[in-house]
C-alpha cells in the first residue's frame, strides 16, 4: 500500500469502528492521519513493514496509537517554525489532544506515537479496543 491508501484506508477502518456520529470522530481521524503519516514517512520503514494502529476507547477519551518501527536518525517533536509550510502534524495531534506522547520500544524494536481524544461518555466504542497492521 501507498502512503495515500494507507492513510485513507485508516480513515475508512476509524470511521467504521466509531460510527459517523461518534462526537470525536472527527478529531480521531484527524489524529490518525497525522500519525499514520508521519510513521510512514519518517520511520525506517522499508516495503513489507507493518505500522500498527490501535484505537480504543479508556474512560471517556479515545486513545490512538501509532506503532512504527521507529528511526535511527530522528524523534518525533513538534515544530516550532509557525510560518512552515509543513512539519506541523504533532502540533496538530498535541492541540486536540487531552493528552500524547512518544513510546521508545528499543534499538530495532520501533516506537508507539499516542494521543488521547476527549470523547463523549456514550461513546459506542466504550471498552473495546480495534487494532489493524497496515503495510
Amino acid at each position: 500500500m501507498c502512503l495515500r491508501e494507507s492513510v485513507s484506508y485508516a480513515h475508512a477502518q476509524v470511521r467504521g469502528w466509531l460510527g459517523g456520529d461518534h462526537p470525536a470522530v472527527d478529531d480521531v481521524v484527524l489524529a490518525v492521519s497525522e500519525l499514520v503519516t508521519n510513521a510512514l514517512r519518517h520511520s525506517d520503514a522499508r516495503p513489507g513493514d507493518f505500522i500498527g494502529l490501535t484505537v480504543s476507547d479508556v474512560g471517556g477519551l479515545v486513545r490512538v496509537e501509532v506503532r512504527d518501527p521507529g528511526s535511527a536518525f530522528s524523534g518525533p517533536y513538534v515544530r516550532q517554525e509557525p510560518e512552515a509550510e509543513d512539519g506541523r502534524g504533532l502540533l496538530i495531534v498535541r492541540e486536540i489532544s487531552q493528552d500524547w506522547g512518544i513510546g521508545e520500544h528499543g534499538r530495532g524494536l520501533g516506537r508507539t506515537v499516542w494521543c488521547l481524544i476527549p470523547a463523549d461518555a456514550r461513546s459506542r466504542v466504550r471498552g473495546s479496543r480495534r487494532d489493524i497492521l497496515m503495510g
